[in-house]
């Protein structure tokens, strides 16, 4: 397949930036590069516009730069909840992308972002809080809180208290019994006072 040199004039992905001198195949400079604007070939007169290309790039990663930075700081205040499918043990159903991040991001917050610069080693499998690692630039990294919530509320056991001991108070041993037997106390008499000794009466004098 015959190749071609051409100078980028935008930002390529997996290609490079403006002022970068790349080969590329000739039909897919011919056919894409060329008619979008994104390249021209590589010859003198082309060569002239290297250095105003540089100059652009360098505005346009400053921006980007900025930008992601900004963005870092605002995402790392947030908390994307995302809502699956789970059975009654908590065991999800699937597992969480992150092209399901990206998606929920747009719902939830208004926010694009490219799926590729949000970092899963592995697709989230549990449900719960964690944070998820965003490469936004080659110099600016945040961070996301994703939280995965049950569609379906995990029921938990209610359990009755036990009902609480009623304590009465002791009475005296004579009350406690009569209260057992069902019976009223009854009133005790007082005792009345011994009348005191008549004393005798004189005698009389003879």
């Amino acid at each position: 397949m015959a190749k071609t040199e051409v100078i980028l004039t935008h930002n390529i992905v997996g290609l490079g930036g403006e002022s970068d001198q790349v080969r590329v195949a000739a039909g897919y400079a011919r056919n894409y590069l060329f008619p979008q604007g994104f390249a021209v070939p590589l010859n003198g007169a082309n060569k002239r516009r290297i250095e105003a290309l540089k100059q652009r790039r360098g505005e346009r990663e400053a921006h980007e730069f900025n930008t992601m930075s900004e963005l870092a700081k605002g995402v790392s205040k947030l908390i994307c909840v995302i809502k699956v499918k789970a059975g009654d043990d908590g065991k999800m159903f699937g597992s969480v992308t992150a092209g399901m991040i990206a998606d929920e991001l747009k719902h939830q917050f208004d926010i694009t972002l490219d799926k590729r610069k949000i970092h899963l080693e592995h697709p989230i499998k549990a449900l719960g809080e964690q944070e998820v690692e965003l490469r936004l630039h080659t110099e600016v990294k945040g961070i996301l809180k994703v939280r995965v919530e049950s569609l379906t509320p995990v029921v938990t056991p209610v359990v009755e208290a036990a009902p609480a001991e009623v304590r009465t108070e002791k009475r005296g041993k004579r009350v406690e019994k009569i209260e057992a037997a069902g019976e009223k106390p009854k009133s005790v008499k007082a005792e009345k006072p011994a009348k005191a000794p008549k004393t005798e009466k004189k005698a009389k004098a003879e």
